[in-house]
């Protein structure tokens, strides 16, 4: 048994701040760490409450960029960079192109019609992006992929955007790391930051509303955009309301924003990106849980020290996180429950897809017919922008359904429908 007087008061991790360029504060503690270590099978599985934080000095930054990588913040949290480490192990790689075919098709005349590959992790992303057949020529494809670029913006602005890829790309130092989620800061507290402005720009005061956990995350596992002046990255919502797809959509017509105007079709689409962060607090979990509650499992040393493995996992693949799950859905089992609904998911997916494409081929043959008049095409063009749209939304959104089954379902539906209207106007 571990003294009560050698252990410092556990920080809950629900009250973590989010600082820098957001600048919220507030830290609740919760019942010191001895109080769970005797109660813990009573309790049942570790929680937020039981996590001790360290009150330490950061590290001095080697890198010329002022970024302390991982390797330095390891003197301090080795238990924690140890995990970090266990991410390099992933190399399970989909291409989606050969595994869903019609992608090719209804991305035509884009990036994604050329290399559309799942990403590894974070320990990968800086060779995934050089990797990638997609045309890279400027610096905003580093955006989210190293916390140097991440950086770079925050040091001189959003000129980083549009500087060469290349030129940039050989001085990034190291993947997703800590400077994404905590800043240079220590982390004393359960501190998180939000270092990409986009986020904090768009949300302004509404930024408070959102758990600092998923915003963390969600900086970078969200819808974004470039902007067409300058290409820097936004974020198009500015509070949780309108973080759903009817609402995003809404200000992207407002707008006239398109990623690219297809040759075939004319038609001006969009190319979502992957809105886990607003799927998720469109759904009912968010009201109870946040994305470190669900992808990085609680660890408790010997000694008696819990803190959070920054190895992120999926939750179907973590007994501990399942016990999480088990406090709502006793006696359910929840691999079976969650693979169903994914694999209806993928399902529902690759129905509506292909009905996309053959959409999508018998606006291109109407277009070419030259049988229509230009505001029967753009009637049909704007139902194709918002089908492929809400199609894309849910296809994108990397937890097929396990995030929020009701939004994906919406959205395959009201792809469908839109689907069977634009028809009905080329028959």
């Amino acid at each position: 048994m571990i003294h009560r007087e050698t252990i410092l008061k556990c920080i809950c991790a629900g009250a973590l701040t989010v600082a820098a360029v957001v600048g919220l504060g507030g830290i609740a503690t919760g019942k010191p760490v001895w109080y769970h270590l005797e109660n813990r099978g009573a309790l049942g599985p570790l929680t937020r409450e039981d996590i001790e934080y360290l009150d330490v000095e950061a590290p001095e930054a080697a890198s010329p960029d002022g970024v302390i990588s991982q390797q330095e913040w390891a003197a301090v949290y080795p238990e924690i960079a140890v995990t970090m480490g266990e991410m390099d192990q992933n190399t399970y790689q989909v291409d989606y192109l050969e595994e869903s075919p019609y992608l090719v098709n209804i991305y035509e005349g884009y990036g994604f019609a050329k290399d559309y590959k799942s990403a590894i992790g974070h320990a990968y992303t800086l060779r995934d992006v050089a990797a990638t057949e997609r045309p890279h020529p400027m610096a905003n494809c580093l955006t989210c992929k190293t916390p140097n670029f991440t950086k770079l913006v925050n040091d001189i602005g959003e000129d980083a955007y549009m500087m060469d890829f290349e030129e940039v790309a050989s001085q990034m130092q190291e993947t997703v790391s800590c400077y994404n989620c905590h800043g240079n800061n220590a982390g004393n507290g359960g501190e998180l930051v939000v270092t990409h402005k986009y986020l904090s720009d768009a949300l302004g005061d509404n930024i408070s509303k959102v758990d600092p956990a998923v915003l963390s995350c969600g900086q970078c596992h969200m819808e974004y955009y470039f902007d067409p002046e300058n290409k820097a990255a936004r974020f198009v919502p500015s509070s949780v309301e309108e973080m759903s797809p009817e609402a995003m959509l809404e200000k992207y017509n407002a707008m006239d924003f398109s990623d690219w105007t297809q040759e075939s079709t004319g038609t001006k689409l969009l190319k979502a990106q992957h809105p886990e962060m607003e799927t998720f607090l469109q759904g009912k979990h968010a009201g109870l849980l946040n994305c470190a509650d669900c992808h990085m499992e609680l660890i408790q040393t010997e000694e008696g020290k819990v803190y959070h493995s920054h190895n992120f996992v999926s939750p179907l693949d973590s007994p501990a996180i399942l016990e999480t799950c088990a406090q709502c859905h006793e006696g359910v089992d929840m691999v079976s429950m969650v693979k169903g609904i994914q694999d209806r998911t993928t399902a529902r997916e690759t129905e509506v897809g292909n009905k996309l494409s053959a959409f999508k081929d018998a606006l291109a043959d109407a277009v070419a017919s030259g049988s229509y008049t230009e505001e029967q095409l753009d009637e049909v063009r704007q139902i194709h922008r918002e089908a492929q749209w809400y199609f894309d939304y849910c296809y994108v959104e990397n937890a097929e359904g396990a995030h929020n089954s009701e939004l994906a379902n919406r959205c395959l539906d009201t792809a469908d429908t839109m689907i069977d209207e634009g028809m009905a106007l080329l028959a």
